[in-house]
Parts: C-alpha cells; sequence; structure tokens
C-alpha cells in the first residue's frame, strides 16, 4: 500500500510540481502517512534533472512542513486539559515534563531529519506540554530547513541514483531510532530505580 502510495505521489510531482509537493509534507507534518523524505530527496534528483527549480520547491516544501508542524502543536495544545487532569498530578507526568521542558529544542530539531518517525509524538508532547509556540517553531524552522536542505541536495547530487540515497536513509534511520528508544528505555529504567530507591530511604527514615 505504501509503495503504491509512494509510486503515485512521484508519478503526480512531475505534473503538478509545487503545490502538489507542498501539500505532501503539509499533510505529512499533521500525521498522514505519507513518503515525506522521499518525496524531498526525490524531488531534489527531478530538480537536478531540470523538472524544477529547487529554490522555489525548497521553499514551497518548508511551508508545507512548518504549517503542518503547526497544526500539529495546536492539537497537542488543544488536548492539553485533557491531558493535564488525567495524569497532571503524577509525579511521572510532571518528570517527563520538567525534563522535556530542559531538552525540547534538541527533540524538535533532531526529530525533523533525524528521527523522522518521531516527529509528530515531538510536536503532540510540545504542545501539550505547554511549550512556547514561537520557541517551538524557531527550533522547527531549523530542523526543517535542515531536512529539506541535506535530503534534498543528496537527491540533487546524486541525480538518477536518488533511490539509492533513499534506501539509505530509511535504513539509517531505522537504526537511529532504535537506538534513540533502547536510550530512553534505560533513562525511564534508571529514573524508576533511582524513585524506588529514594521510596526506600523514606520509608525506612519513618
Amino acid at each position: 500500500m505504501s509503495d503504491t502510495i509512494s509510486s503515485f505521489l512521484l508519478t503526480q510531482v512531475i505534473n503538478y510540481g509545487a503545490p502538489l509537493f507542498g501539500l505532501t509534507l503539509f499533510l505529512g507534518a499533521m500525521g498522514l502517512p505519507l513518503p515525506g523524505s522521499l518525496m524531498v530527496i526525490a524531488v531534489g534528483s527531478f530538480s537536478q534533472q531540470g523538472y524544477f527549480s529547487s529554490v522555489q520547491m525548497a521553499i514551497v516544501g518548508l511551508l508545507g512542513a512548518l504549517l503542518g508542524d503547526a497544526i500539529s502543536f495546536g492539537m497537542g495544545n488543544y488536548g492539553k486539559g485533557w491531558v493535564q487532569k488525567k495524569f497532571g498530578g503524577s509525579s511521572a507526568w510532571i518528570s517527563a515534563q520538567e525534563s522535556f521542558q530542559r531538552r525540547a529544542w534538541l527533540a524538535i530539531v533532531l526529530t525533523r531529519f533525524l528521527i523522522t518517525a518521531l516527529a509528530i509524538p515531538t510536536n503532540l508532547i510540545a504542545g501539550g506540554s505547554g511549550y512556547k509556540f514561537r520557541r517551538f517553531m524557531l527550533y522547527d524552522f531549523l530542523g526543517e530547513s535542515v531536512w529539506i536542505l541535506l535530503y534534498g541536495g543528496l537527491g540533487y547530487a546524486f541525480g538518477s541514483q536518488w533511490e539509492v540515497v533513499s534506501d539509505f536513509i530509511s535504513n539509517f534511520g531505522g537504526l537511529v531510532l532504535g537506538i534513540a528508544v533502547l536510550g530512553v528505555g534505560i533513562w525511564m529504567a534508571k529514573n524508576w530505580q533511582e524513585k524506588l530507591q529514594r521510596e526506600t530511604q523514606e520509608e525506612l527514615a519513618t
């Protein structure tokens, strides 16, 4: 199914150009399972072959991605009241919220181009945790710019060999995601262990 969608979009982007490219990145940033990275690489290659203006496509794609991210951030912000009511009083939620606030800029930037599978959850968490929208958009702009320029630049540089680049990035992204999930799991286990030790010490003290 995903291969069918990818093939369809790659065919249609030749016909419709920047509007379809921007729409694809916009909908992908809102959470639809569309091949955003594949499209960026392919459009870079097609630009090298003379189908598009690379500057125009980069601007339209960046605007589409930023708008989609802003809306998914807003979705998280809209559900903030429910989340706070459900989990706001728990120490685990407070700890997670404080940790995100300290490292949010890094999470936002890296999930734009390196760990793209976590981009939508990051947008929702940022909106739901009360993170400042202007700050979110600043880091979002930096990360999405790297994504467009890096991936599109690789497609442009490799030309007709862009599919090889896409496969490599896909495999590398999966590896990075696995490492990130493992790191989060270790961090959560460490925090849980430290919390358990504190509770045990408090009980012994009383």
